[in-house]
């Protein structure tokens, strides 16, 4: 995982989506952007209980995918993402939740200071390479 999250170079899971098919489980993608300025943080996957959970508490919640269960953002970390507003796209196959971030970040991952990234998007991709934001 360190190679994945870290490193420089491109491994692009073009399969995800068919493992998630896979599990047969009803998820729609959740984009998640700051409300303020815009920023997208992260893409997650909801099923009909997390969107509820969320919007109950106004808390953004996910289903996650890879361990198979409710994924309350902030529940172990701190950070949380308190929902503004949930935005469902015209063919209402995706969803996109503005938030508020309470804590450090979003992402699971953390900068060479040991701080959570703020963002899940915090690489770019040049000439076939991925490069670090803010080097």
């Amino acid at each position: 995982m360190k190679a994945l999250e870290e490193g420089n170079d491109l491994q692009l899971d073009f399969s995800k989506l068919q493992k998630i098919a896979k599990t047969g489980l009803p998820v729609l993608p959740v984009v998640v952007q700051d409300a303020d300025s815009h920023e997208v943080l992260v893409v997650a996957y909801a099923n009909q209980e997390a969107l509820e959970h969320s919007l109950k508490t106004g808390i953004a919640t996910f289903w996650s995918t890879s361990r198979n269960e409710l994924w309350i953002k902030g529940a172990t970390s701190g950070d949380t993402l308190k929902l503004i507003d949930v935005r469902v796209n015209c063919e209402q196959n995706s969803l996109l939740y503005l938030v508020r971030m309470v804590g450090g970040g979003v992402c699971h991952t953390k900068d060479a200071e040991g701080h959570t990234r703020k963002t899940c998007y915090y690489r770019s991709l040049r000439d076939g390479k991925l490069s670090f934001l803010g080097k």
